[in-house]
C-alpha cells in the first residue's frame, strides 16, 4: 500500500471516530434545547390556567389541580434542561475541538510508538520468500558447534578400565579402518565423550563404506550426533543427511521429527505442526521423540495459528515395575507383559478409554502375537470412536502396527 494512501486511511479513520463523538455532543445540544422548549411551554400554560379561571372555565378547584400537574412537569423538564447543560459543557465546540485534536494527535503519536512508519507491506509471499533466504544462509555446522561448546553438558568422566578401551579401539580401527561394528562403537562412545568431531568421522566413514546400501539406522545415528553436537540446532549439513533419510525411508519417526524440527527452527511452524500431531497422536508412545514434540508442540501450534491441546500421554507400568522387569526372566517378563495387557482390556471394556489407550492396546497384542484378539479390538475400536475422524487416525496406525488387515 502507498505510503499516501495509507496516511489518508488513517486520516479518515480518526476523522470518522471524531465526527461520531461530535454527532454524540450534538446529540446532547438538542436535548438541552428541547428541554428548555419544555420549560417555555408549561409556564404559558400555567398562564393559561390563571386566564381559565377568571372567565369562569374552570373553577378554583379544577384550577388547582391542572396547577399542580403542569408545575410537576414544569419541575421535570427544568431538571432535564439542567442535566443537558451539566453533560454539554456548555458550548459545545471547544469541546469538538479538543475531541478532534486528541484523536488525530494521539492516533499518530500512538503509531509512531508502536507502528512501524514509513515500511511497505509484507505479503505473505514476502515473508516466506524471507523466510527461505534465512534459513539458505543460516550458520554452518562447524560455526553452530562453536558456538554450542560451552553450553553443553559436561560428559561424564570416564574410568581407567573405559579409557583403556577407547585406546585400544582406536588402535583397532587405524588397522581396520572397514571394520563397520568397529566404527559404530566408536562413533557412539566418541559421542559420549563430547569428542563430537571424532564421532561423526566415525560414522561419515560408516556412510562412505555402505554407499548405496547405506540403512535408515546409520543415518539416524549421523543425524543426531550433527544435532546434539550443535546444541540441537539442526544445520544444513544435518538437514541434507535428514533428507535423505526421509528419502529412503519417507515413513520413519525419526526422519518426521527431524524434518518438523527442522521446519520450525526455519520459521515454517505451520508446515512443522501437522508432522509432529500426527507423530505425537499416531505413536508410538514410547518413541524417544514423542516426549519432546509434547513439550515444544503447544508453543508450534501457537505459531502456526492453531490452538492445540496434546492428547493425555498413555497410561503405562510404573518405574517400580520396570526395574522388576529387568530383573526377571524372559519367561516371567511375557507373563508380567500379558497381565498388563489383560488389566488394560479389562478396563477398558469396563469403563473405556482414550483413543490412545485403545491403540496401546491393538499395539500390544500385536507384538504378542494375538492377531485375531488385536483384529476384534480394532473392529470394535471403530465402532466407539466412529464419530471422531482424530481417534481413528490413531486406531488405524495402531492397527497397521500389529499387522491387522483393514
Amino acid at each position: 500500500m502507498p505510503l499516501m494512501l495509507f496516511w489518508a486511511i488513517a486520516f479518515l479513520i480518526a476523522a470518522a471516530t471524531a465526527a461520531s463523538m461530535l454527532i454524540a455532543l450534538r446529540a446532547r445540544g438538542e436535548s438541552q434545547s428541547a428541554a428548555a422548549s419544555d420549560l417555555q411551554v408549561y409556564r404559558d400554560q400555567l398562564q393559561e390556567v390563571d386566564r381559565d379561571l377568571a372567565r369562569g372555565v374552570l373553577t378554583e378547584a379544577e384550577a388547582e389541580t391542572v396547577r399542580t400537574e403542569v408545575s410537576r412537569r414544569l419541575l421535570d423538564a427544568d431538571r432535564r434542561a439542567a442535566e443537558a447543560r451539566a453533560a454539554s459543557g456548555g458550548n459545545g465546540w471547544p469541546a469538538a475541538l479538543m475531541i478532534g485534536a486528541v484523536t488525530l494527535a494521539g492516533g499518530y503519536g500512538l503509531y509512531t510508538q508502536m507502528g512501524a512508519p514509513g515500511y511497505p507491506d509484507l505479503p505473505m509471499a514476502t515473508r516466506i520468500a524471507e523466510i527461505n533466504e534465512a534459513a539458505a544462509n543460516r550458520i554452518s555446522q562447524a560455526e553452530a558447534e562453536e558456538l554450542a561448546k560451552d553450553t553443553l553438558p559436561a560428559p561424564p568422566e570416564p574410568d581407567a578400565r573405559f579409557t583403556e578401551l577407547m585406546t585400544e579401539l582406536r588402535r583397532v580401527l587405524e588397522e581396520r579402518p572397514n571394520d563397520l561394528r568397529g566404527l559404530a562403537l566408536l562413533a557412539e562412545n566418541e559421542a559420549r565423550l563430547g569428542n563430537f568431531a571424532a564421532a561423526r568421522a566415525a560414522q561419515d566413514r560408516i556412510l562412505q563404506i555402505k554407499g548405496a546400501d547405506v540403512e535408515p539406522i546409520d543415518l539416524i545415528a549421523s543425524i543426531d550426533i550433527l544435532v546434539f553436537a550443535a546444541g540441537g540446532y539442526v544445520s544444513p549439513e544435518a538437514e541434507d543427511r535428514i533428507a535423505q533419510l526421509v528419502q529412503l525411508s519417507p515413513e520413519n519417526g525419526a526422519g518426521q521429527y527431524y524434518t518438523g524440527l527442522t521446519l520450525a527452527q526455519n520459521g515454517r511452524s505451520d508446515q512443522a505442526f501437522p508432522i509432529w500431531r500426527r507423530l505425537l497422536e499416531q505413536g508410538p508412545q514410547n518413541a524417544p521423540w514423542v516426549p519432546i514434540i509434547r513439550q515444544e508442540i503447544t508453543g508450534i501450534a501457537a505459531a502456526a495459528g492453531v490452538q492445540y491441546q496434546p492428547p493425555a500421554s498413555v497410561r503405562g507400568p510404573d518405574a517400580a515395575a520396570m526395574a522388576a522387569a529387568d530383573e526377571m526372566s524372559e519367561e516371567d517378563r511375557q507373563m508380567m507383559i500379558q497381565g498388563m495387557v489383560e488389566g488394560l482390556a479389562a478396563r477398558l471394556a469396563e469403563d473405556g478409554g482414550t483413543p490412545e489407550e485403545w491403540a496401546q492396546l491393538i499395539t500390544a497384542l500385536g507384538v504378542l502375537g494375538e492377531v485375531d484378539r488385536a483384529t476384534a479390538i480394532v473392529t470394535e475400536a471403530r465402532t466407539v470412536f466412529a464419530a471422531s475422524p482424530d481417534a481413528l487416525s490413531l486406531i488405524e496406525g495402531a492397527a497397521a502396527r500389529a499387522g491387522v488387515s483393514q
